[in-house]
């Protein structure tokens, strides 16, 4: 594969195809005709399609030339009704189908999934201007897919890993002196350009974190009452990020002038499953 993005791709896809173990029966495998058949991607849900590039890298690994799927990878972030069916042009090896199917359609699926739901709420937030962030709470291998999806989806990332930008979490306070001992820490590591993002939890926590010079907040488990009393003190230099009990069902009641960013992971673990299938057919 010479193209970068999935070349990029190969190792992750070749773990995921080491769990359907193709080798394992070697005659079946060599029993698998090399005829070619046409592919078609049936939409059976409405959907923002994501994932395009992870799915034709399964497909590449296999042997697959990608250009083949060349015009799918440019279309994701594009919506799709219930009965829509996008034909392959070009038809491919059965037995590569046949083994790539399953995989290429769970990445697939997955990603347009959370693409999909990201959308509903991103739909809402936008009236207010305010952003919509994903969280870590990811799933373990899948983070990269799973946080391409959220910006497809019109979300925007939050940190990728620990080391993106500092966080001061209560676990941090609990270990490092405290509030203070914690921003300390975090000072010393010595990373001119990473931003610290500390978690507030009652407006006490907001003032004295204040004085200490933080201007990135975390309103942790606020209700709406008290966002608005946090607003009251919230400066022109203050960036004030949402996070807690925030789902689709109530969002528009933390839709609050004042307030830039909403996290929610349930963007992610949360998002109900897009249907998508992929059919074959005989040259």
């Amino acid at each position: 594969m010479e193209d970068f993005i999935l070349t990029t791709l190969a190792p992750q896809v070749k773990t995921w195809l080491d769990e359907d173990d193709l080798t394992r029966n070697f005659y079946y495998q060599k029993s698998l005709s090399s005829e070619k058949i046409k592919l078609y991607l049936k939409i059976k849900s409405p959907l923002i399609l994501a994932g395009s590039d992870y799915f034709v890298a399964v497909f590449a690994a296999l042997g697959c030339d990608p250009r083949v799927f060349d015009f799918i990878r440019g279309w994701d972030g594009k919506s799709f009704g219930a009965t829509e069916v996008i034909e392959i042009p070009e038809a491919v090896p059965f037995s590569i189908a046949l083994n790539a199917e399953r995989l290429a359609l769970n990445l697939l699926q997955h990603a347009s999934s959370i693409a999909t739901w990201t959308h509903q709420h991103v739909e809402l937030a936008k009236k207010k201007n305010i952003k919509l962030l994903d969280t870590r709470k990811t799933t373990p291998g899948l983070r990269s897919l799973e946080k391409y999806a959220v910006r497809v989806g019109g979300g925007f990332n939050h940190r990728l890993g620990q080391t993106d930008t500092w966080m001061i979490k209560d676990n941090h306070k609990s270990c490092l002196g405290g509030l203070s001992g914690a921003f300390d820490f975090f000072q010393k590591q010595g990373a001119l350009y990473n931003n610290t993002v500390v978690e507030i939890h009652d407006l006490a926590e907001l003032e004295e974190a204040q004085k200490l010079g933080l201007r990135f907040f975390m309103l942790d488990n606020f209700n709406p009452d008290n966002i608005l009393k946090a607003i009251k003190l919230k400066r022109d230099q203050d960036h004030f990020e949402v996070s807690g009990g925030v789902k689709l069902a109530n969002l528009s009641d933390y839709l609050i002038d004042g307030i830039d960013a909403i996290s929610m992971g349930s963007l992610i673990y949360s998002a109900p499953r897009v249907d998508i299938s992929l059919k074959f057919k005989t040259v």
